[in-house]
Formats: structure tokens, C-alpha cells, sequence
């Protein structure tokens, strides 16, 4: 999980700009990005049963068009929330005029903020992002740096198996076409072991490794002990 993309840039073009197509459509809870919608409840329990949230820094790295932002932010956090793609988070920002709510949007990378923002966070929520990226352990280490001493690490992605290879690209983007084409790629999925060497590396202390599981027929997500498909870990930088 480590390689020379943080220095030039640790973002790939073509996967900012599949995203930003999505956009407009990113809060339709029946539209295209309808699992995210139906996933970001779990998220949010893992996360509120492992941080307290009401009056905690946050920061969510990928945030996209916000979902999760908004979730923390309902739950009372402070947060700040960043993505590289300008379409989503002007998208994000728009949609804080329907909520209500105070998020504050920033396009920048995860190591750039780390930069300006070192030891800042309670928590950081990285979700459905580090396979998107050239170099996830790069973002992980950045991460680390931002949280406070005792601070909590909050990531999920999807392991590299037969079985996430069916689950998510034969069969959520071709068969049942619940997800555009060309989301995910394989080789881009990251085993558990890998996230937790990872982890370790950038100087967290892994907490635990749960399995995400969503059946695309009922929309209903859970935790599982499986994390053969999607899974969620936690982590805390040692006081």
C-alpha cells in the first residue's frame, strides 16, 4: 500500500471525474447512488458506538456530496469534510441549505490538510475511498497525523476476493446495475490485512475489523462478522 503517487499527487483523474458525473443525483435516495444512501446509517451506528460525536472535531476525507458529513453533523459534531472533486462539494454545499445543518467543505487532499491540521481531530471518517486512490496508505498516514492523541480512525472498503469481484462489479454494476459501470477495480480492493498493516505502519492501534453486509433487494445493510465483501475497521492514535 505504498508508492510514489503522494509526491505527484495522490489522486487519479479519471476516478474524480466518474464521481463528478454523479453529482446531481447524489441525494436521490432512489437514484444511482441509492446503496450509499442505504449503507450510511451502519456507517454512522459504527462510528457513534465507538467515538462520542456530539461536540467532537471530524473530519471525513472523500466525503463526496456529503452524506456522511451530514450524518456526523446531525449527531453533533463539528465538521469538516473534503473532497477533490468540486462538482460533489458544490453539490454538498447546496444541499446545506435543505438541512440546515453546518458542514464546512473544503477541496483539498487528506495530505494536504495534514500539512495545516496536524493533531486536530476526535475523530476522521475515510469511507468507500481508499480504493479510489493511487496510494491508500498514504492517505492513512495523513490521517493519523491529523487525529488528536486518542483520537479514532473510522475506514471502510471493500476486500479483494471472488467474492467482492461478483458482489460489486458483476454483479452491483452489470447484472442488477445498481452502480455505474467502472466504480470499482479490482485490483484497487484492499484485504483487511493490508488495511491493518497499513494502520500499524502510520502508528494506529487497530481496534476492530467488522463486515458490512447489504442486500440490494431489501436496501437493508448490517454489520456481520464476515468481511469477505465489505468491511469497516476502527482505529485509535495512542495517547
Amino acid at each position: 500500500m505504498t508508492s510514489a503517487a503522494a509526491t505527484a499527487g495522490n489522486v487519479d483523474p479519471a476516478e474524480t471525474a466518474r464521481f463528478e458525473r454523479l453529482a446531481a443525483g447524489w441525494w436521490d435516495p432512489l437514484g444511482e447512488m441509492r446503496p450509499l444512501h442505504d449503507l450510511n446509517p451502519v456507517r454512522l451506528a459504527y462510528v457513534a458506538g465507538r467515538a462520542a460525536t456530539k461536540g467532537a472535531r471530524a473530519l471525513d476525507v472523500g466525503c463526496g456530496g456529503g452524506l456522511l458529513s451530514e450524518a456526523l453533523a446531525r449527531a453533533g459534531a463539528q465538521v469538516t469534510a473534503i473532497d477533490l472533486a468540486p462538482a460533489l462539494l458544490d453539490v454538498a454545499r447546496l444541499h446545506l441549505h435543505e438541512s440546515a445543518l453546518e458542514v464546512d467543505y473544503r477541496e483539498t487532499s487528506a495530505e494536504a490538510l495534514a500539512e495545516t491540521m496536524p493533531s486536530t481531530f476526535d475523530l476522521i471518517t475515510c469511507m468507500e475511498m481508499l480504493e479510489h486512490v493511487p496510494d491508500p496508505g498514504s492517505v492513512v498516514r495523513a490521517c493519523a497525523r491529523m487525529l488528536k492523541p486518542g483520537g479514532k480512525l473510522f475506514v471502510s472498503t471493500l476486500n479483494r476476493t471472488p467474492i467482492a469481484f461478483g458482489a460489486a462489479i458483476l454483479g452491483a454494476e452489470h447484472l442488477l446495475r445498481l452502480l455505474p459501470r467502472g466504480t470499482h477495480h479490482y485490483a484497487q480492493f484492499i484485504k483487511p490485512s493490508e488495511l491493518a498493516a497499513a494502520l500499524r505502519v502510520a502508528g494506529l492501534v487497530v481496534d476492530d475489523i467488522s463486515g458490512l453486509a447489504w442486500n440490494p433487494f431489501t436496501h437493508r445493510a448490517w454489520l456481520t462478522r464476515s468481511v469477505a465483501v465489505n468491511y469497516l475497521a476502527c482505529a485509535t492514535r495512542p495517547a
